[in-house]
């Protein structure tokens, strides 16, 4: 019950929804880039929601499964067929065994998954099974697939049948939702405005551990430095460049650039579709609107679930 490797892709990841509870030791969450994709392809073939999963990064792979499986591939659309013969995403299908499942380039985002039914069978670490790269914790020996690896598929859970969705995502990424952050009042009212009107383009140094922005610099008031403090995901954090990052899943838990702004938890699944050369541009929005759009978000997950 298995699935061969015959291509990895560019970087493909064993991810589920992160390991949760241990930034106080210095390991962040990590988990899946697009945590909203990866939730709606396990519900769709049946799984729990934090089921680990394949999570490719701009360039698929090529899987061989050697037992008849359900599988949906969501996120961002690649080019997807199975023997030859293109296949929809966000839709449960029927692989047979022998069958080869081929992922080839992007065709909007940056990331895709693939659920298999039972999920992926690895070892858990810190309660979870996905990867780390920075640390090369979880996962398969914390690394990105490699040719040849073998991977298990677990045992699917009786009773849950696939979810029909119907839907289209939002994966419109011309604008991430923002509150602002414990050192927001690090950067002038001028610089404010200058940060929410440009345009910021996505740098080729880039990685699951921060998006690097560029754009015209902004400065700091009187070059204000923090003392090291605990960094959530998604903090947009000001360095001494002038250019932001935004704190991502392999963040580091803690660090001395003040955090001027936070991507909201409804928008962190578009940050995970973000690649090198893409454009966008933040909009402010109070606490109370970002709290009632992440309940709009878990609701939306609840009623998927109360419908099966």
């Amino acid at each position: 019950m298995s699935i061969n490797v015959l291509k990895p892709g560019f970087q493909s990841t064993i991810q589920d929804l992160g390991r949760n509870g241990f930034s106080h030791y210095g390991i962040s969450k990590s988990g899946a880039a697009d945590d909203l994709s990866i939730r709606l392809g396990n519900l769709i073939v049946g799984n729990n929601e934090n089921a680990a999963s394949i999570e490719m990064t701009l360039v698929g792979g090529e899987f061989k499964f050697d037992i008849d499986s359900t599988i949906v591939l969501t996120g961002s659309k690649f080019a997807a067929m199975i023997d030859n013969k293109s296949i929809p995403f966000n839709e449960a299908i029927k692989i047979s065994a022998n069958q080869t499942l081929s992922i080839g380039q992007t065709m909007e985002g940056a990331r895709c998954y693939l659920a298999v039914k039972g999920g992926i069978e690895v070892t858990n670490v810190f309660s979870s099974k996905t990867t780390h790269l920075t640390s090369k914790m979880g996962g398969i020996d914390g690394r990105a697939l490699i040719k040849d690896d073998q991977l298990m598929i677990g045992k699917s859970m009786t009773g849950v049948g696939p979810i029909v969705y119907n839907n289209i995502l939002d994966m419109n990424i011309s604008k991430l939702l923002i509150t602002k952050g414990m050192q927001e009042n690090y950067i002038s009212k001028l610089t404010w405005k200058k940060f929410l009107n440009q345009e910021y383009k996505v740098s080729n140094l880039s990685s699951r551990m921060g998006i690097r922005l560029e754009g015209e610099s902004l400065n700091l008031e009187n070059n204000n430095e923090i003392i090291t403090e605990g960094v959530p995901l998604g903090a947009i954090q000001l360095p001494r460049s002038g250019n932001p990052i935004i704190s991502f899943v392999e963040h580091q838990t803690t660090g001395g650039y003040p955090k001027i702004a936070n991507v909201i938890s409804y928008e962190m699944h578009k940050v995970g579709q973000l690649k090198p050369g893409d454009k966008f541009k933040f909009e402010l929005i109070s606490l109370d609107e970002a709290e009632k759009l992440h309940f709009e978000r878990e609701n939306f997950f609840d009623e998927m679930k109360n419908n099966v």
